[in-house]
């Protein structure tokens, strides 16, 4: 046995290539992978861009990337860390004060803040209450912003001076809009603005004031993670750092909806890139048995026959991805050139990594899906030179389905970086693969039965079929993947966004009412039934803390930076209702009915936090509640959708625990549009609700599921042109089977028109079964991602019967089309090739 060097194994390697190339052996999978990849680094950077977008205009609602928030102002250190990284700063102290002019006082929220402040988003303002808005700029010195309801509630004019504390300022204009205003607007109040220079001279800021600090950053996200990563070890008990995710539930939520979408559609072109590429490989596999044998007879040795096959797929797969990579970078600058008109004008470039992904896709499964028919190859034995019956010893079952789940595992985590998402889909799509490959299999022995009472096409078309039920099954259940990956994604865009976006509907509540007093309830909440559709019930509020769980107390239970951790730092908003609150579903423990005498109250946890408290059904509850202590044990757990603007609670008493106490009232409504005079009304007839504005952060929301809506409209093109990449690579697959069949029928007098009905029966029978085994997949795998990843409810899906006739059209048409060369071909040029 001669054994070669690398380098010779190399060059041997790249001369096969360039001959199997120009004899075009080789086209099937280098358009397979180039396909694979292409589409895979489209849809990265698509995704990648998309979701840097929609960050970017999320980090608006914090006024910067990243936020450094406390009671206590930084220290030295902290800010000293983030300008040696050349991070943007800026600096917003904020404080409730009493606004006093000649003729009344108004308790207001100030905000002072620098003059680079804010570095995300625009301030904007208006010269004149109610007029026309304009954005940028800040109070100079000596100036305050204040809004038009301090303008109606203390009846001030632009150009007047109002006093606070020490100082008085002239207000010079109208505050419409605060960038960072919706990420807590429960603190919001009506709002003034001054310049951080004036706020040493009013006085107000002394030891012991409620004063919340912000240091704001802006930068690249290295620097960014950097500067986390060096001040998060030292915050103070009172500090806390958050970015748009951290910083307002609803963002955070939607952009993680949003990365679970996009995901999915990735990951539904990477399961068809590799169905591809195995059946491609399986295909260059079989036509080199003769090529090894003949190397092994000249002398060389099976590990090095194994190395050169390998080196030739290695450097096709190279040049597939590299040329695949880059036909995706100038595919997805196209279609972002086509969109541009309807995405954010700074749309982020996406760096190198989606491109590098798209290349380890390719890799990945070229060598997952090509080692198990590889492997063979080495395997040939030397006989078969005079033997063309001799074939290669298969390899293990367990060589074979491993490696292939093994890559398609691999790329599906490194897509989504979802443990639940991946299980989910390669665990449905495994066990429908095992149940309906198995059904299918019987299928097909049964219809042996009917063969013979069959029409000559139908027999011969059947036949096919039944000559190998494995590999029927087989191109089945690859055909079926198609389908079943274009109507989940169909599904995704068709049910999933629209289920999104139903829990945001147009009417969606966009203001909150806060501070009712109970001497105003019924008047407000009938002053409100006239001006809104559907508001929401007016909850009673008590500030109150939870203090202890079973006696030990809360701080020694939290982990820190928790969910918990944040909840027990600061007064909880606490109410009590008869009723479970609209939008909250009941996981565990029940609602109560009538209080028993004696026993302690119950109280309503919602599910995220008692996971974080590790609170359980019964646990005993030690609340602090205006200087009162008040027990109460935990009857139910609770799910919460904290994006659907309706008011939410991490506690709900029992009616008649805290009844006792002073309570203010809470509730959110819509006003359509252009309802300004009718919001100063309602201000002024009740002065001492605070009413507040979220629409902004409504439009913000709406703004990313229309993104997210044609991200993945858009990435149904390239899922839709991968499956039929698949599509192609199968027929092809079996190509040089049918036309050796072509040729002999043929010879022994069939008439094309005979082998055409056939062609039909067979691929249109083909086709309805894949579309049947992909009705079944669809929604066992739809049922998993709504059940455990997607938190949606699931019901039949009734238009998924369509798919058996969609797949015999699709399947039967191309079967045609694609196995054309088996009608084609001269049977005694064929008949002297074998």
């Amino acid at each position: 046995m001669r054994t070669l060097s690398f380098m010779r194994l190399l060059s041997l390697a790249g001369r096969q290539l360039r001959r199997d190339a120009r004899a075009g052996e080789l086209h099937v999978l280098f358009f397979a992978l180039l396909i694979a990849v292409a589409s895979s680094t489209a849809i990265g950077y698509f995704s990648a861009r998309l979701n840097g977008a929609m960050l970017l205009r999320a980090t608006e609602f914090l006024g910067a990337d990243l936020l450094l928030s406390g009671s206590d102002p930084a220290n030295p250190a902290q800010i000293e860390a983030g300008n040696r990284l050349g991070l943007e700063h800026a600096q917003v102290v904020e404080f409730s004060s009493v606004i006093a002019t000649d003729d009344g006082i108004q308790l207001a929220s100030v905000k002072a803040a620098t003059q680079s402040y804010p570095l995300r988003g625009e301030l904007k303002s208006a010269a004149e209450p109610y007029q026309a808005e304009q954005s940028g700029g800040g109070p100079a010195p000596g100036e305050v912003w204040a809004e038009a309801r301090l303008f109606a509630a203390l009846d001030l004019k632009v150009g007047q001076s109002i006093d606070i504390g020490n100082s008085s300022l002239r207000l010079t204009r109208v505050l419409t809009y605060e960038p960072d205003r919706a990420g807590d607007f429960y603190s919001l109040t009506p709002r003034v603005l001054m310049n951080m220079q004036d706020l040493e001279a009013t006085g107000v800021v002394q030891p012991g004031s409620r004063v919340r600090y912000r240091e704001l950053w802006r930068g690249p996200s290295e620097a960014l993670q950097q500067y986390r990563s060096e001040i998060k070890p030292g915050l103070a008990a009172s500090q806390r750092i958050e970015d748009a995710r951290d910083g307002n539930r609803q963002i955070g939520g939607a952009l993680g909806r949003a990365e679970r979408y996009l995901n999915l559609a990735s990951l539904a072109a990477v399961m068809l890139a590799g169905v591809a590429v195995a059946l491609s490989a399986a295909r260059f596999a079989a036509r080199r048995y003769d090529a090894s044998a003949l190397l092994r007879c000249l002398g060389l040795s099976r590990r090095d026959t194994l190395y050169l096959f390998a080196l030739q797929l290695t450097l096709l797969g190279l040049f597939a991805s590299v040329v695949g990579a880059l036909l995706g970078w100038l595919g997805q600058l196209v279609l972002f050139q086509l969109l541009q008109g309807l995405l954010p004008a700074g749309v982020p470039p996406g760096g190198v990594l989606p491109a590098l992904a798209g290349v380890a896709t390719g890799l990945v499964a070229l060598a997952g899906f090509s080692l198990p028919p590889l492997a063979a190859l080495g395997r040939v034995p030397p006989l078969r030179v005079l033997r063309r019956d001799l074939l290669p010893v298969p390899p293990s079952s367990w060589l074979v389905y491993g490696a292939a789940l093994l890559a398609l595992g691999l790329i599906m985590w490194r897509l989504s970086l979802d443990l639940k998402l991946t299980l989910s889909l390669l665990g449905g799509g495994l066990l429908a693969t095992l149940l309906l490959g198995g059904v299918l299999v019987l299928g097909l022995q049964t219809l042996r039965r009917l063969l013979s009472r069959a029409s000559l096409p139908w027999r011969l078309g059947l036949g096919q079929l039944l000559r190998h039920p494995l590999a029927a099954a087989g191109q089945s259940l690859a055909f079926g993947l198609i389908l079943l990956a274009m109507a989940l994604i169909a599904l995704l865009r068709g049910e999933l966004l629209d289920t999104w976006q139903n829990q945001l509907p147009e009417d969606a509540p966009n203001h909150f009412a806060l501070n009712v007093l109970p001497a105003d309830k019924d008047a407000f909440a009938a002053r409100l039934a006239q001006l809104s559709p559907h508001p929401a019930p007016l909850y009673p509020i008590v500030a109150g803390r939870l203090t202890a769980i079973n006696a030990e107390p809360v701080k020694r239970l939290v982990s820190k930076d928790s969910t918990g951790d944040r909840a027990v730092r600061r007064d909880l908003s606490l109410t009590w209702s008869a009723e479970i609150p609209e939008g909250n579903q009941l996981l565990s423990g029940e609602w109560w009915t009538t209080h028993i005498k004696g026993e302690l109250p119950g109280v309503s946890v919602e599910a995220e936090l008692a996971k974080s408290l590790q609170l359980k059904l019964g646990d005993v509850l030690d609340f602090s509640v205006g200087g009162l202590d008040r027990q109460a044990r935990v009857s139910s757990l609770r799910k919460v959708e904290w994006d659907s603007f309706q008011p939410n609670f991490y506690m709900i008493f029992e009616p008649g625990t805290l009844q006792d106490l002073p309570a203010t009232y809470l509730t959110s409504f819509y006003l359509p549009p252009h309802s300004e005079r009718q919001l100063v009304e309602l201000a002024r007839a009740f002065p001492a609700v605070t009413l507040l504005e979220v629409e902004a952060l409504l439009e913000q929301l709406r703004s990313i599921m229309a993104q997210v809506s044609l991200a993945v409209e858009y990435v149904l093109l390239f899922v839709l042109a991968a499956g039929l990449t698949v599509l192609f690579a199968g027929l092809q697959s079996t190509l040089d089977e049918r036309i050796r069949q072509g040729a002999l029928l043929r010879a022994l007098g069939a008439e094309r028109r005979l082998l055409m009905r056939a062609r039909r029966a067979e691929f249109g029978l083909l086709g309805a079964a894949s579309g049947l085994l992909a009705a079944v997949g669809c929604e066992l795998v739809s049922f998993l991602l709504y059940r455990f990843v997607l938190d949606l409810p699931w019901q039949p899906h009734a238009w998924l019967l369509t798919l058996p006739l969609m797949g015999a059209l699709l399947v039967g048409t191309a079967g045609v089309i694609g196995t054309r060369r088996a009608l084609n071909a001269s049977p005694l040029s064929v008949l002297r090739e074998t």
